[in-house]
């Protein structure tokens, strides 16, 4: 297999893996000389091979301070500088330095990166704008033009004892964009495993997925983490018991409050986390790749540290913030103490990813008896559907634990007053079975009420034929009547079928690009040779994207 030919084919089996991880084709890394510096341009170089990307530099350089400065201190000067011939002479060697030699400085760190870069076959870009530095590198990562910054946790001000350098910590904060901080200048991303910390939010998630990326292009090991902290309410609670009179303890019922928190940090959070690994676990092995996991408890940043030093870690990937996260954090508490603690490099990460939803559902939600007994009750062609309804009724209201009042909810959402199952308890006619294909057109319709039609009109077409089963050709003429107001557009019984297989969170692009499809060859009705169509321009044009975010190359492209 030629290299092209084994890119396109790692394409597009990486199509919908990759999505949510970072992209690598456009890297912003902070220059400054320091070795730290230094460090951030190779791995972004490594990183950016491997994705057919491309370099900038950036370098402040704040001109206009430093004649500011030099101007204010001018009046505390020693006295021989005190005769004017001689002030205009310094005058005179400072503006020099401010209006050609900083930019010489700039240019020497970029002809640095240039060289390594050209090294590489890497295009190189230089950035040397007037300013604070923190400021100028926050403003490009901002821009638009960039998927990574790089830049040294230190840099040329570092001092013995120095753990975070100011314009790291500055540009960590505000930057817009996935961000690799560097804190060992003598390793390389890969001397250690790969480690992210999962805590169920979707930068997580996308933290994750990063890893994996980055884990596959490096041919690194990942390691995937969770932690929780079983024993803060356990001490929170002894101290609150400290203040509290007895007729106080009585109204808070501590005894009983103190007892349900031990159980559900000791049972339910530790299982809500386990789940995140056993949802990050499915995630690799749907991407082909092996991930070891572990659960630790703890105060988070610390038990994460710990384990970092523990397995040697190279590389630290986490989201910017946590799952607690409100809109107007910049950084989450754990992140901030990270950047700090962790012997090895952090990735910041911005990309966000939502697992499926039934995977989710699957590690994360728990029924009642109760509550599985109603479902029971439901006719069983609509069994499945409605399940999928009240998982994903639960997901949106925050329920981990499904009993029967949700179910009745989404039953009377699911069911109105007059679909064959109200029908069959009314009139106590049994309900006549649903083929599966069918099913599954109708629930794509998405509209309950519209669905619950089409249900009735298709079992009155069943009955009339005297079938024992409600079967496609029983859905499908009402099924198109209904779709037809989308656009205009007619679906075929097997363009039906066909999309009905598309996921979820794809599905409602995907019938877009086939419904352009059709109006670009000037039909009205959408055919199952239309949809294959559609279908294929939907992979090409993942593939598009992923080329021009840089993913189109191969590690054994390098050798």
């Amino acid at each position: 297999m030629t290299p092209q030919n084994q890119t396109q084919k790692i394409a597009a089996e990486d199509s919908e893996a990759m999505a949510g991880a970072a992209k690598l084709g456009r890297v912003l890394v902070a220059l400054d000389a320091s070795e730290y510096s230094d460090r951030a341009l190779e791995e972004s170089v490594r990183l950016a091979k491997t994705a057919d990307g491309e370099i900038t530099g950036i370098h402040a350089y704040a001109a206009l301070l430093h004649d500011r400065r030099f101007k204010q201190m001018e009046g505390g000067l020693p006295e021989r500088y005190l005769e004017e011939e001689e002030m205009m002479y310094q005058r005179d060697v400072h503006d020099s330095l401010i209006t050609k030699g900083l930019n010489i400085i700039s240019d020497s760190y970029h002809d640095v990166g240039e060289e390594v870069c050209k090294k590489a076959g890497l295009p190189f870009h230089r950035l040397s704008p007037e300013g604070k530095n923190y400021a100028r590198v926050i403003e490009a990562a901002g821009s638009g033009n960039y998927d990574v910054l790089a830049l040294g946790a230190l840099g040329l001000g570092a001092v013995p004892g120095s753990l975070i350098g100011t314009v790291c910590e500055r540009v960590v904060r505000r930057s817009p964009i996935d961000t690799l901080v560097i804190k060992d200048s003598g390793r390389a991303i890969g001397d250690g495993p790969i480690v992210v910390g999962i805590d169920g939010s979707e930068l997580s998630n996308g933290a994750l997925k990063t890893a994996l990326d980055i884990g596959r292009r490096l041919g690194v090991p990942v390691h995937a983490v969770a932690a929780y902290d079983p024993y803060y309410h356990y001490v929170a609670f002894n101290m609150i018991a400290g203040v509290l009179s007895d007729e106080a303890g009585k109204v808070f019922r501590f005894k009983e409050q103190e007892q349900l928190h031990e159980e559900l940090i000791d049972d339910g959070i530790a299982k809500i986390y386990q789940s995140h690994l056993e949802i990050a676990q499915r995630t690799a092995v749907e991407e082909g790749m092996e991930l070891t996991t572990k659960l630790l408890d703890g105060k988070a940043f610390k038990v994460i540290a710990d384990y970092l030093s523990e397995v040697g870690a190279s590389l630290l990937v986490i989201g910017k913030t946590g799952v607690h996260a409100d809109a107007g954090l910049d950084i989450g508490g754990n992140a901030e103490n990270l950047l700090r603690t962790t012997p090895c490099h952090i990735w910041f990460g911005q990309t966000t990813f939502t697992p499926p939803m039934d995977m989710v559902a699957e590690e994360t939600i728990s029924w009642s008896h109760e509550a599985e007994a109603v479902l029971a009750k439901a006719p069983e062609f609509a069994q499945g559907m409605a399940r999928k309804a009240v998982i994903r009724h639960a997901q949106e209201h925050g329920h981990t634990f499904i009993t029967k009042d949700i179910v009745n909810v989404v039953a009377q959402q699911l069911m109105p007053r007059g679909c064959p199952a109200h029908r069959a308890k009314e009139t106590g006619e049994a309900a006549l079975k649903w083929d599966p294909q069918a099913m599954a057109l109708v629930d794509d319709l998405g509209d309950n009420d519209i669905a619950a039609g089409v249900m009735l009109r298709a079992e009155k077409k069943a009955r009339r034929e005297g079938a024992d089963e409600i079967g496609v050709a029983h859905v499908q003429p009402f099924l198109d009547k209904e779709t037809a107001k989308d656009g205009g557009f007619t679906w075929a019984t097997a363009a039906l079928a066909r999309i009905s297989r598309v996921p979820d969170a794809m599905r409602i692009k995907t019938k877009a690009r086939i419904v352009e499809v059709a109006r670009a060859r000037n039909v009205t009705e959408i055919t199952l040779e239309i949809v294959e169509a559609g279908l294929e321009e939907a992979l090409e044009a993942m593939h598009e994207a992923m080329f021009e975010g840089g993913h189109t190359k191969t590690l054994d492209e390098e050798d």
